[in-house]
C-alpha cells in the first residue's frame, strides 16, 4: 500500500487579498532587481511580500551556503501567516535541502510551493506526500513573462481551477485521459528514478519540459522512464517547453518530437507536444497533483480541473 494514500489530494489552502507570500532563494543565487520586481508586482496585486534573509545572499553559485538556505526556507515554512512560498529562482540547489527540511507542519497545514525547473526536487516531495503545489514562473522571469504567465500564477493561488486550451500538432497522438497531474522537469524526474522520492505514477498525467539537454539525452532517459515501468502506469503525456535543445555533431537522426514517440509505439495513451509551460517566457502555471482532464484532439488540445 501507498504509505502516502490516506494524504492524497491536499490542496493548500486559497489566498485573499492581504495574504503573506515569502519569497526564499533555494538554489542559485539572483540579482536584487528581479527579487524587487516580483515583490512589487505582488504586492499591487493585493498581497503581503515578505523576502528571505539570505534571499539576495551569494554564496559561490548559490544565495547562501546551505544553512542559511535551509533557514530562509524553513522559517517560511514555519512562519505561521505565511500562505505561499515562492522560489526566486532555479539553477541547482534544491536537491541539498529537500532532506534537512522538516516538512511535518507542510504535511498537516500544507502551504503553496510555487516554482519550477530545480523547484521539481520539491515538487516531488509533495507529491510523495499528496499535497497539490504549483508548477509555475519565478521572480527571475517576472520582467520577461508573458501576461498569461503572470495571470495563471494568480489564479492558482487563488483557488482558481485550470482551464486551458492550445493549438494540435501533427505529432500528437489524439485521446482523452483522466489522471493526477504529476511531473516536471525531465531531468531531474531522472535524477529521482529509484530514489525515496521517485512518486507513484499509476493512473497519471504526466508532465514534463527542460532545457539545453541533448537530444539523445532525452532518448536516454525515456529508456529509463520505460525500464522503470512509468511510461506502462501513466493515462497520458504533457509535453511542455523543451528548449534549447542540442544536437550532437554527427546529427542523432531525429527531432524531439520523434524520439519522444519512439517510446510510445506500443503504448496508446494521448500525448500532446507545444503545451505553454517551461523555460519559456509563457510559462503558465499548472497545479501538480491534482486530478485532470486531457483532451487532444486533431486541431485542439485541452486540460482542465
Amino acid at each position: 500500500m501507498n504509505p502516502y494514500f490516506w494524504r492524497m489530494n491536499q490542496v493548500p489552502a486559497s489566498l485573499q487579498k492581504g495574504d503573506l507570500i515569502a519569497i526564499v532563494a533555494p538554489a542559485k543565487a539572483i540579482e536584487q532587481e528581479h527579487v524587487l520586481f516580483a515583490k512589487e508586482f505582488l504586492e499591487k496585486a493585493g498581497f503581503r511580500v515578505e523576502i528571505g534573509e539570505n534571499c539576495l545572499g551569494n554564496h559561490h553559485y548559490f544565495s547562501g551556503d546551505e544553512g542559511q538556505r535551509l533557514t530562509d526556507f524553513q522559517q517560511a515554512l514555519n512562519h505561521p501567516e505565511v500562505k505561499a512560498i515562492l522560489c526566486a529562482r532555479g539553477g541547482y540547489g534544491c536537491v541539498q535541502l529537500v532532506d534537512r527540511i522538516n516538512w511535518a507542519g507542510q504535511i498537516s497545514e500544507p502551504k503553496w510551493i510555487i516554482g519550477f525547473s530545480d523547484v521539481t526536487y520539491f515538487h516531488q516531495r509533495m507529491q510523495r506526500h499528496g499535497i497539490a503545489s504549483i508548477h509555475g514562473t519565478m521572480p527571475l522571469n517576472f520582467q520577461q513573462n508573458s501576461e498569461e504567465a503572470l495571470s495563471t500564477l494568480l489564479a492558482s493561488i487563488q483557488g482558481n481551477a485550470m482551464d486551458f486550451t492550445w493549438k494540435g500538432t501533427a505529432l500528437n497522438k489524439l485521446g482523452k485521459a483522466n489522471g493526477k497531474l504529476i511531473g516536471g522537469n525531465l531531468s531531474i524526474l531522472y535524477a529521482l528514478l529509484g530514489t525515496d522520492d521517485q512518486v507513484d505514477y499509476s493512473d497519471s498525467i504526466l508532465y514534463i519540459e527542460d532545457v539545453g539537454e541533448p537530444i539523445y539525452a532525452i532518448d536516454r532517459m525515456f529508456y529509463a522512464l520505460s525500464k522503470a515501468g512509468i511510461l506502462d502506469r501513466i493515462k497520458g503525456l504533457l509535453v511542455g517547453g523543451m528548449t534549447n535543445l542540442t544536437d550532437s555533431a554527427v546529427p542523432f537522426g531525429k527531432r524531439y518530437e520523434e524520439v519522444v514517440l519512439s517510446h510510445f509505439d506500443y503504448r496508446n495513451i494521448p500525448i500532446a507536444f507545444d503545451f505553454p509551460a517551461g523555460h519559456i517566457d509563457d510559462n503558465r502555471a499548472l497545479i501538480l497533483g491534482t486530478q485532470v482532464t486531457f483532451r487532444v484532439g486533431e486541431n485542439e488540445c485541452s486540460l482542465r480541473s
